[in-house]
């Protein structure tokens, strides 16, 4: 065994130290925390190790209030104080675009905490183990901790046994929806007509639960009201499927989008691509402002929700295409269409191959956001290399009480006349 100091965290579940010249990452560490740690792996140019004992504990460090740690993977940074993972998720996104693009952040002022750490998600997604038991993964296997409640959930969300039980599922989604729930099932094969009337008859059992899509492949069944109203901004609501993504943290998204808009500077002038659009999230504000929209997913069942809330809303200058966003950028690319404003959401691979036709465009403003640090360095840095500069970098922590944080990246072109 050897001592560690834990200096930092990484962009991960690990602090990270010294020990013997190399980076040691150790899991449910804390900085300050001076730790008594077993190696359990060396890779090149680090090591991995388990805490032992604490010698010392971190200012920040705390018991976790959760009584499902440390055997469940879901809460990484739980032993954190709030306030302090906050201040080290800036921290860790500072660091890793300064060594990417030296780009010289203020941690100070770079992430907008959120309003509460515990009962943030409006859905939740448990794994289901024999007998309807409902739980998460312990951290890197696939062991059920089994759980009777999750901290983080939004308060309304209840453990569906007996739904999953009954249905069979491997995972089963939760999603909070104006007092109601929806459920969201995902199976490993078609469901058949004796699994349907189980369905149906739990749903109609129970006033709370509005409706149940499941899942098995590419067959989707619906039973009752799935439909979501989600918030985008004050007098403006997305409604989607429960089954069809949208962002856990309603109170973050609503900060995000204001962001992004602002941002994006979109007005009745404005010709915005949105790729990666979703059901919307982006592409609906931009049109609310009067900006001409193109939004693009390769979900078909997305872009479809896109194109009605459209024109529920009466967006007349809103279109939606469902394909994948490198095949449209060289499809518009061949059309000769020009974004002054192109804003992306792109899945944590990022947008590797979406990078060349975009610096073609020569948009004048690219609106990245990002769950994922070190796909969107790279991706930002391929851009400034085609002749954008990064105009401001905003972070937002969608995820307390775990390592993720979602980061929002305004790019400018840096010559409007290379836009003839």
């Amino acid at each position: 065994m050897a001592q560690v100091e834990i200096l930092a965290m990484t962009f991960g579940p690990f602090g990270v130290g010294r020990l013997d010249g190399k980076a040691v990452m150790v899991p449910n560490a804390v900085p300050g925390d001076s730790l008594e740690v077993t190696v359990v792996q060396e890779r090149p140019g680090y090591l991995l190790a388990r805490a032992e004992r604490v010698l010392k504990a971190g200012d920040a460090r705390r018991t976790p209030p959760c009584p499902y740690l440390p055997r469940c993977g879901g809460c990484d940074w739980q032993q954190i104080a709030y306030p302090a993972q906050a201040r080290f998720k800036a921290e860790v996104v500072a660091a890793t675009l300064n060594r990417a693009l030296g780009l010289d952040l203020d941690p100070a002022t770079l992430i907008e905490p959120a309003p509460a750490e515990f009962g943030y998600r409006a859905r939740v997604r448990f794994q289901v183990g024999r007998g309807g038991r409902l739980g998460f993964y312990e951290a890197g296997s696939r062991r059920l901790v089994e759980v009777e409640h999750c901290m983080v959930a939004a308060a309304e969300i209840r453990m569906p046994h007996e739904f999953a039980a009954e249905i069979g599922c491997e995972e089963i989604e939760v999603v909070a929806d104006r007092g109601r729930e929806v459920l969201v099932a995902h199976l490993a094969r078609p469901p058949g007509a004796a699994a349907l009337g189980r369905a149906r008859r739990l749903v109609e059992g129970d006033a709370r639960i509005a409706g149940a899509v499941l899942r098995a492949g590419n067959t989707r069944e619906v039973i009752g009201d799935v439909t979501l109203a989600v918030e985008l901004e004050p007098g403006l609501e997305l409604e989607v499927d429960a089954d069809l993504f949208s962002q856990v943290n309603r109170a973050q998204n609503l900060k995000l989008v204001a962001a992004v808009m602002e941002m994006a500077g979109a007005s009745v002038d404005a010709r915005v691509l949105d790729l990666f659009c979703g059901a919307g999230n982006f592409s609906l504000p931009a049109a609310r402002c009067g900006a001409e929209v193109m939004g693009v997913d390769a979900e078909m069942l997305a872009v479809a929700a896109a194109a009605r809330n459209a024109a529920r809303l009466g967006f007349k200058r809103a279109e939606f295409a469902a394909m994948e966003a490198s095949e449209l950028a060289r499809f518009l690319l061949r059309a000769r269409y020009r974004p002054d404003v192109v804003i992306m959401d792109p899945p944590r691979s990022g947008a590797r191959e979406l990078i060349e036709p975009l610096l073609r465009m020569h948009a004048a403003r690219v609106i990245y956001v990002s769950c994922d640090l070190a796909t969107l360095a790279r991706d930002l840095r391929a851009l400034c290399a085609g002749g954008y500069i990064i105009a401001e970098i905003r972070a937002f922590d969608f995820f307390p009480n775990t390592h993720h944080v979602e980061v929002v990246a305004h790019a400018v072109l840096t010559s409007v006349a290379t836009r003839s």
